[in-house]
């Protein structure tokens, strides 16, 4: 495993695409460490509506920085108490959805510091049953991220402030509010440390205490491709915000694998237009997914025909064709 520094660079639109250009770009028979911190910032899942999942008043108004990342899942407030973490693989085929493969060995550094963290539900790592990290994954050409957060010290008290969460996902867990479920890594430690003393503790017990860690020395030529990259991407309206068409039809429904959001222009009994958002789990495009229902009657017993003929769990995680369904009808 190489480490892969960036220099404790705050802008995430920079860290992701750094991020992406590792897993793309850089020798692909080695695994890959990075950490990032950053300024304020909400990133939303890559299947998501942005504007639903946003307070854009107070996003405005204190200067909060809007992304998207490529993986799936929910929405999220971070600033520089946040650490996060992104391991970037081969894909051996029993790594996407696999969670405990790359959180235990930060279960096992954050045990190492007093800090008894359990990896619960689909993508969460929780002390005493608060969230302390939520985790993400996306796959492409044999490789894989797997990236998650850890709240060392974020300003908890703004997490609700900045984002509108789907009320759906939080009575269904019979939990009252964004705050509450949430608590801070820092609280929890057997010795204070600030937060780039927990990085560098997180980093050797990871490397499991080399002296020397190996690093990937980034290039003036790889900045380059990396902040055209960002500006290609992370930086677009287009990527970051999205151009969904008009909708005259609306069916959601939330399922353990996640909430599934299908807008749908129908005319003259025909889906003409569809975009899904969602916080689900899926390896494929979720894009692709939505050209193969466009032109088809919207008719249960057609819809059901052709769900069950393509791999709904590829775009929708464990989400099934009999699912998707029930969301639509």
């Amino acid at each position: 495993m190489i480490y892969i520094n960036n220099r404790d660079l705050l802008d995430q639109t920079l860290n992701f695409a750094l991020e992406e250009y590792a897993l793309k770009q850089l020798p692909s028979d080695e695994t890959y460490l990075m950490f990032y911190r950053m300024a304020p910032t909400v990133i939303v899942g890559r299947n998501q509506n942005t504007v639903e999942e946003l307070n854009m008043d107070f996003i405005s108004k204190h200067d909060v920085t809007v992304t998207r990342r490529l993986s799936g899942g929910g929405a999220v407030y971070n600033d520089p108490g946040n650490l996060s973490f992104s391991f970037i693989a081969k894909d051996d085929g029993d790594s996407f959805n696999n969670y405990k493969k790359f959180t235990e060995p930060v279960i096992r550094a954050l045990a190492h510091m007093g800090v008894d963290a359990q990896l619960e539900g689909r993508n969460d790592l929780t002390v005493a049953g608060k969230k302390i990290s939520g985790n993400a994954q996306f796959v492409t050409q044999g490789r894989i991220f797997s990236h998650g957060t850890l709240l060392f010290d974020v300003d908890l008290d703004v997490v609700s402030k900045a984002l509108h969460p789907d009320k759906a996902k939080f009575e269904s867990k019979g939990i009252k509010s964004v705050r509450s479920r949430v608590t801070n890594i820092r609280e929890h430690l057997a010795k204070d440390r600030t937060i780039h003393q927990f990085k560098e503790e997180l980093l050797h017990y990871i490397f499991e205490g080399q002296d020397h860690v190996p690093e990937y020395r980034l290039t003036d030529q790889d900045w380059t491709k990396i902040i055209a990259l960002a500006n290609r991407r992370y930086r677009n309206w287009d990527w970051v915000y999205g151009k969904s068409p008009e909708f005259n039809l609306q069916k959601a429904r939330r399922f353990p694998g996640g909430r599934v959001d299908f807008r749908m222009n129908v005319k003259k009994g025909r889906i003409e237009k569809l975009a899904i958002f969602g916080d689900f789990f899926g390896a494929g495009d979720v894009h692709e997914f939505e050209r193969q229902l466009i032109g088809l009657k919207y008719d249960p017993n057609i819809l059901d025909q052709k769900l069950k003929a393509i791999d709904c769990h590829h775009y929708f995680g464990k989400i099934g064709a009999e699912e998707l369904l029930a969301t639509l009808f």
